[in-house]
């Protein structure tokens, strides 16, 4: 006799194998998205390659460029991308990225409009490398991609003071120091310089989605004002996270201050309380990260190295100036979009 799916006999064998099938089935869908994508980069790849021999050792003109656009458009009329302007894109790729090998690197699994990121807003070839990895492995859509550009994620990335070297074992360490940057950009709260720290609190706890996104993957909110008794009396850390990928809690201090070391000394007392009263056995050690308005980097690293728990410290700004961009001669990404899918809402392009 058939027992019902509904009984607690079948319900939890049936919620593991349905988490794992929707794990497979997600996997392979993303599969084949970097299977058509890195299709269609390949093709653009190789005409670019293309055009850029015959017009640098054959001699071929520009006006190679506009012939080509209207002979295939002609023979596949059906094909979108095959513009002057997207030409330009592929001669631009193939510049860049003129070995054969390119076909197996991460820029060519991205969709073609990060692609067109990568060429429009860096020059350096190994930046476009970290953030075309850094794409495959957040799914980051194409809007993100840009904000990471602008903010600088590349450099900023890892930069943070820590003690991670000292107090975790090489794995855990170099994943944590990884998981941190310096500065952190929270200019999304559209708060002024001088706002007090329950302020910047508050507002990114209303922002969190975007504040977690600066924080980088593999972080999940677990409250803000997190209450800890020690003694008889109480203590509130600021902000309290779980890392998924480091496996620890990590706690955030926020002080709108400059760095002072008896910052370090409250932290770790609030690590020391995390790890007895809320962190499981399996869980790694926690984690703090002070984030102060300003910091003297060697008044911090000396602060840190007398401290038992592992702790880092970054400066944010709550302001930021973007310097305006260099003129191309190339055209935007949201015209090479709108030639690719001119029936594309404009909301489905970000």
């Amino acid at each position: 006799m058939n027992k019902d799916l509904g009984t607690p006999a079948w319900a939890e064998d049936y919620h593991h194998w349905f988490a794992e099938l929707k794990q497979r089935v997600e996997r392979a869908r993303q599969r084949a998205v970097a299977s058509a994508n890195r299709e269609l980069v390949t093709l653009y790849w190789q005409i670019g390659r293309d055009i850029l021999d015959r017009q640098q050792r054959q001699g071929w003109g520009a006006g190679v460029v506009d012939r080509l656009a209207r002979d295939l458009k002609a023979a596949f009329p059906d094909m979108r991308g095959f513009s002057p302007r997207n030409l330009k894109y592929m001669r631009a790729l193939a510049q860049a990225f003129p070995q054969p090998e390119f076909v197996q690197q991460p820029v060519a699994q991205l969709p073609w409009s990060h692609v067109v990121t990568l060429l429009d807003k860096l020059n350096d070839d190994a930046q476009r490398l970290w953030y075309a990895e850094k794409s495959l492995e957040h799914g980051w859509s194409r809007s993100v991609l840009t904000m990471q550009i602008e903010t600088a994620a590349h450099g900023r990335a890892g930069n943070a003071v820590t003690n991670f070297a000292d107090r975790l074992p090489p794995p855990q360490s170099d994943l944590a120091r990884d998981a941190l940057k310096d500065p952190y950009i929270l200019d999304f709260l559209g708060l002024a310089e001088n706002a007090q720290e329950r302020d910047i609190e508050r507002a990114l706890t209303q922002h969190i989605t975007r504040f977690l996104l600066e924080l980088g993957a593999g972080f999940a909110f677990v409250g803000r004002q997190y209450r800890l008794e020690v003694g008889g009396d109480e203590f509130f850390v600021d902000l309290l996270f779980y890392h998924l990928k480091l496996r620890c809690y990590v706690v955030v201090e926020l002080k709108t201050t400059p760095f002072k070391p008896e910052y370090a000394g409250q932290l770790n007392f609030y690590l020391s309380a995390i790890d007895a009263q809320v962190k499981a056995r399996e869980d790694q050690p926690t984690i703090g990260l002070l984030l102060c308005k300003e910091k003297n980097r060697l008044v911090a690293e000396y602060a840190l190295r007398g401290v038992a728990n592992p702790m880092g410290v970054a400066e944010y700004q709550l302001l930021r100036h973007v310097p305006e961009s260099l003129e191309s001669g190339l055209p935007s990404i949201d015209q090479i979009e709108a030639e690719l899918r001119p029936d594309l809402p404009d909301a489905q392009r970000q």
